[in-house]
This record gives C-alpha cells, sequence and structure tokens, in this order.
C-alpha cells in the first residue's frame, strides 16, 4: 500500500488562509478538498494519505477528523493543540472520542514560524510534548535549519516520545548549500525516536528551474543519515503546486528513491508512515 504522508486541504470560505497572502502564493489561494487530490493520488499510485494541519487552530483539526472519517483516502490525521496549555491531555482526550478520533495520529506546531529558535526548549512546550507521547501520538517537528540543534535536544530528553521531520527541515537548496545544514541533521538522525519526511523539496529549490539534480544531494543525506526504514514520502500538495504537479513530485521521489531495493523503496512509499503513525488498513478500495 503505498502512502502519501504530508497532504493538507483548505476551504477559504470556511477559515482564512492568512499566510497565503503573500504574493508568491497567489498560484494556492484557491480551495483545495480531498475530492481534488484523490484522482491525483489514484493516478499516481497512491492508495492512502496522512492529512496534516495547516492552522493552529483546534476547530481545523476537529474539522479534518471529521473528514478523515468520511473519506477512506485518509488513513489519519496530524492535528493541531497548544502544546503550552497545561490542560493539552484534556484536549487530545476531547479530540479523539469525537468524530474521526481514532484516526488521530499526531501532533504539529508551526515551529518554523516561532522567532526563539530554542521554543522546542521551553519546559511548557516540553511538558506538552510528554502528554502527546502519552496520548500514543507522533509529534512532527516542523522546523527550519537553525532550530535543528533545539529539535535535537528536545528528541533527545524524550527518549520514548516519537518524532517526525517534516521536509527534511527545509534545506537551502535553492542555494546549492548542505553546510550547515547536513551536520545537524545527521545528528539528529543518530536519535532512534526520529523518522523523517523526503516531502517539501521541490518548493525548497528555484521553483521555475529546479531539477532532480538540485534534490539529489539533500536525498541522498536523508536516506543514508535516517535509512529508508525512517523516511516516509509525502508530496506536500497542494503546497507542492507552486513548483510542481502532483504526478511530478511523485515521480522525482521514485526517481530519489531508484537506487534503493524493493524492500527500501517500500519503507519509503508506505512503510515507514503505516508503523510510525500506526495506521490501520483500510477495508474499502483506494480512492475512486
Amino acid at each position: 500500500m503505498r502512502i502519501d504522508a504530508h497532504q493538507h486541504v483548505w476551504d477559504l470560505s470556511r477559515r482564512r488562509q492568512p499566510w497565503l497572502d503573500a504574493p508568491e502564493l497567489a498560484e494556492i489561494r484557491r480551495d483545495f478538498g480531498l475530492a481534488d487530490l484523490a484522482p491525483l493520488a489514484k493516478a499516481a499510485g497512491i492508495a492512502r494519505t496522512v492529512l496534516v494541519q495547516v492552522l493552529p487552530h483546534l476547530a481545523e483539526t476537529r474539522e479534518f477528523l471529521a473528514l478523515a472519517a468520511a473519506e477512506p483516502l485518509v488513513a489519519g490525521v496530524v492535528g493541531w493543540a497548544d502544546l503550552t496549555d497545561p490542560g493539552i491531555a484534556d484536549t487530545l482526550a476531547e479530540l479523539r472520542q469525537g468524530p474521526g478520533g481514532d484516526l488521530l495520529v499526531g501532533v504539529r506546531h508551526l515551529v518554523q514560524g516561532e522567532a526563539d529558535p530554542a521554543w522546542l526548549s521551553r519546559p511548557r512546550v516540553r511538558s506538552g510534548l510528554r502528554a502527546v507521547g502519552e496520548a500514543g501520538l507522533c509529534y512532527d517537528l516542523l522546523i527550519l535549519p537553525h532550530q535543528l540543534r533545539a529539535a535535537i535536544d528536545t528528541v533527545r530528553a524524550l527518549p520514548d516520545q516519537p518524532f517526525v521531520l517534516d521536509h527534511l527541515a527545509k534545506p537551502p537548496i535553492a542555494r546549492g548549500e548542505l553546510a550547515p545544514w547536513a551536520g545537524p541533521l545527521r545528528e539528529l538522525a543518530r536519535e532512534p525516536n526520529v523518522s523523517c519526511k523526503l516531502s517539501g523539496l521541490v518548493t525548497e529549490a528555484d521553483r521555475d528551474h529546479w531539477t532532480v539534480a538540485d534534490l539529489r544531494p539533500y536525498a541522498e543525506v536523508a536516506l543514508d543519515a535516517f535509512g529508508p526504514e525512517r523516511v516516509m514520502f509525502g508530496s506536500d500538495w497542494p503546497v507542492c503546486l507552486l513548483a510542481a504537479s502532483y504526478d511530478q513530485v511523485v515521480g522525482v521521489a521514485e526517481v530519489l528513491a531508484g537506487g534503493l531495493d524493493p524492500h527500501e523503496r517500500a519503507h519509503v512509499f508506505g512503510g515507514t508512515a503505516a508503523r510510525v503513525y500506526q495506521l490501520a488498513e483500510s477495508s474499502e478500495e483506494g480512492p475512486a
């Protein structure tokens, strides 16, 4: 079963997306739903997806869970909860008890937007992360390279908490630089409770002129550091449309993983996501 471990949806009539106001995002400043993704996923041989939070709103998470409950394409939801809230354990329990609550597989915060590079190291944040782990959920790390140090320290401080690094921490692909990103990424990968997503690369490259050769060094570092059994493919649709179509993103990932044997590729394109997020197999057919 091939899994896309990272995709989004949004409905501008339901909830404003202030981040889309940036001029360079005009191309995706419209509604995107699972009905748009389903035929693209089917054509690319993707059977299930993980729907990931967009905004730091509990209402969005509730809506995503209800949406996932009604759509067999979605195998799990990475939602949002306030890590600094002393009542986060109760919040997670409430989400679990609502419609689609059994599909909550992880939590994410937009750490990349926090001014403090050590935000993950704050005591209240660490307390919230412990609550996430106690609820049996993963935590998705959405960070930038300069925040890798705090991520490393946090992962080490919480060895029983499973973490998933989104978008390889957004390396400086457009500049063609591996340093200072690669060293800390390899250090993070030495911690066994962290996996990573082979996702978001095309939008970190030159969006108009990227090539597979531009992306390959970063994918090679990740695959070597984490090993295929801790790497999962994610499209980052529809954000990826700023640089590539859905089928292009899937195709590029297949090329980047082309040196792996079939067993290793099976990890990257489904096995890792299913294991780390504890995804249940659907009893229904894939997307129509």
